[in-house]
């Protein structure tokens, strides 16, 4: 990874209706029984109201960044998304009645260019990769600032909301509507990128949800450790894994098979907010940089696991310029 690459005005926004689990079961959105998912450390989730769509989040979100000044000079948006249906904002019932193809072309990363006045970004949309796509986001940003010597900053949102009707769990997660955003930037900032690493076995693309949780642990270990032989570090140079909100127990075993102190692990927002799809790293990294608790030259893993299948992996060093994330949104 470019050693000039900088992450940093991390920001979020969540669903309107904050349910409880046992809510969420009564309301026939859930497969588990929630007790079952408490247990694992969930309590609740966000839900979007009916007329909010995933671009409503992704706004809410890049817009706390305008308003904080932090899109100055940005050279691109890399836009991801977990569900592909919400890569267009299009009018299906329009695609229906006329047949024209472009009611399915309405891109959500276009139309946020537009309403950001981000006139000269060339705009890049990401899927496919799943609970995955921020830290893939990341990656992708850091590449194309090394390919564009001009270019100076990229903006990285990421946004899904599932549809009315969607059950709210997937692989024993209880899942939140939601969005974030951060910059990618060549000036020197909060956090730098050291490296970045990605796993994929398509062959395990349709795996069931005991399938997906029996591959986790091996597969995550595997990334962890071949993303540390990336930056030349080891479990003991880890300050801080930053991970995604699933079962609270499972970081528990991974801490132990990988030599890292389970008190590193951070993922405080579960509880309040459960699986957020792909932003569950940026929140839980925005309230470890809310909590004090980062100094400079330490180093913050963020891992994602996501279907496809997909593993995820980045590498940040903390520099002296760390400043509080830009508060989160909401739509």
């Amino acid at each position: 990874m470019t050693a000039g690459v900088f992450v940093d005005s991390w920001v979020y926004a969540l669903g309107e209706r904050k349910m409880h689990v046992a809510e969420s079961a009564a309301a026939g959105r859930l497969l588990s029984d929630p007790a079952d998912l408490e247990s694992a450390g969930f309590r609740y989730h966000h839900v979007c109201e009916p007329g909010t769509g995933a671009y409503d989040l992704a706004r809410a979100a890049a817009v706390r960044l305008r308003e904080a000044g932090e899109l100055d000079e940005v050279d691109a948006i890399v836009y991801a998304t977990c569900i592909p249906a919400n890569a267009n904002t299009g009018d299906a019932a329009a695609w229906e009645r006329t047949r024209d193809v472009k009611h399915l072309m309405d891109f959500p990363a276009s139309r946020l260019q537009a309403d950001l006045d981000l006139d000269e970004a060339v705009v890049i949309g990401l899927n496919q990769q799943a609970c995955t796509a921020m830290l893939g986001s990341l990656r992708v940003a850091g590449a194309m600032l090394g390919a564009e010597p001009g270019w100076r900053r990229v903006l990285c949102v990421t946004a899904d909301r599932f549809p009315e009707g969607a059950l709210y769990e997937q692989a024993y997660n209880l899942i939140s509507d939601g969005a974030a955003a951060c910059v990618v930037s060549r000036r020197p900032a909060g956090l730098r990128l050291v490296a970045a690493h990605q796993i994929t076995n398509g062959a395990l693309g349709t795996a069931g949800d005991d399938e997906t949780v029996g591959s986790y642990f091996a597969y995550t270990h595997r990334l962890v450790r071949q993303t540390l032989d990336r930056a030349g570090l080891t479990p003991g140079d880890v300050d801080w894994v930053v991970t995604q909100n699933t079962n609270d127990k499972a970081w528990r075993i991974l801490a132990r098979l990988l030599g890292i102190d389970h008190d590193r692990v951070w993922a405080p927002s579960m509880p309040d907010t459960g699986h957020i799809i792909s932003a569950d790293n940026v929140v839980n990294l925005s309230m470890l940089l809310e909590s004090g608790r980062v100094r400079p030259g330490q180093r913050i893993v963020l891992v994602m696991a996501g279907f496809g299948l997909n593993w995820q992996c980045v590498v940040l060093e903390a520099t002296g310029d760390l400043r509080p994330p830009v508060p989160g949104a909401t739509p």
